[in-house]
């Protein structure tokens, strides 16, 4: 969701741009400390890049750290998307209703 959420983004793929957006999508608090912890594994990866935007006043002279999806992490979410249509359309009828 979150290599989903910076690739929506674009240029304003930071922490909490991000948060925001996976609040509004799910329905639910995210938090932007797990927000942080998960783009940090990513960039570890190699699914997700980081840049130091410029520091800012509003920040108290903070630069932002943005995001952007790798190829690598592009690859991944297509690869992801497959697998999960597949499951998907393979999921067995459950009381007359699929789920």
């Amino acid at each position: 969701m979150i290599l989903l959420a910076v690739i929506q983004l674009g240029e304003e793929a930071y922490g909490v741009p991000i948060s925001r957006e996976l609040e509004r999508h799910r329905g639910q608090d995210v938090s932007v400390g797990s927000v942080y912890a998960t783009l940090e594994r990513l960039e570890s990866k190699g699914l997700v890049s980081s840049s130091l935007g410029d520091p800012t006043p509003e920040r108290g002279g903070k630069a932002k750290r943005y995001f952007r999806v790798t190829k690598a992490g592009l690859h991944q979410v297509q690869a992801t998307r497959r697998v999960l249509s597949k499951l998907w359309g393979e999921l067995p009828e459950l009381k007359g209703e699929r789920i």
